[in-house]
């Protein structure tokens, strides 16, 4: 995992130090310990409340489905990305699924293995695409609409424990509102 400097706290506010490296996602796999990173000369670094802010949504969003899932989990229930998919088919009808892709931002192989699953689960079926002799499209099942509307209220509630019920009705407009240019693709 890339590493830098640790947040300090500073005056009762917690900053980031200038740093060459940050641990910027969760996710970042370790690097091995015989490569040594350094920062080209014109690199430009963000600013460390912009670090700051970064680890923090990135820590928010994580706990927050790691909350989700466990709590579906604990029920018996499929993953949030199956509600994902079951609620992108009811409301958009038979899709191929590059186009569910595009819809959910999946990776094309997580996609694929996911809707693998959920149809030997009996919750999609695949037909073949009128269009594509190749191609097939995937339309919910009775089962997959079921499993849709018994999944929702319970992730509904973790959401809210997650999120809602710990942070107020005006913070809550106001980080819609900061996320919005962040929740579309950058421009290049």
């Amino acid at each position: 995992m890339l590493t830098g400097p640790e947040p300090q706290e500073t005056g009762g506010e917690r900053t980031v130090s200038s740093c060459t490296c940050m641990d910027f996602s969760m996710r970042v796999h370790q690097l091995p310990h015989a490569i040594a990173w350094k920062a080209p000369p014109a690199m430009v670094m963000p600013a460390a409340t912009t670090l700051l802010a970064w680890t923090r949504l990135l820590r928010a969003a994580d706990l927050a489905s790691r909350h989700c899932a466990d709590t579906l989990r604990k029920l018996g229930l499929p993953p949030p990305e199956w509600y994902d998919v079951l609620l992108a088919l009811e409301r958009g009808g038979a899709r191929r699924p590059r186009d569910l892709q595009a819809a959910l931002g999946l990776e094309q192989y997580a996609l694929s293995r996911l809707l693998d699953r959920m149809v030997k689960a009996g919750l999609l079926e695949r037909t073949p695409c009128p269009d594509d002799a190749r191609g097939h499209t995937l339309k919910l099942t009775i089962e997959g609409l079921a499993m849709r509307a018994a999944m929702w209220p319970v992730y509904a509630e973790a959401i809210e424990e997650a999120f809602g019920a710990r942070v107020g009705e005006e913070d809550r407009a106001a980080l819609a509102r900061l996320l919005a240019p962040l929740a579309e693709p950058a421009s290049a």
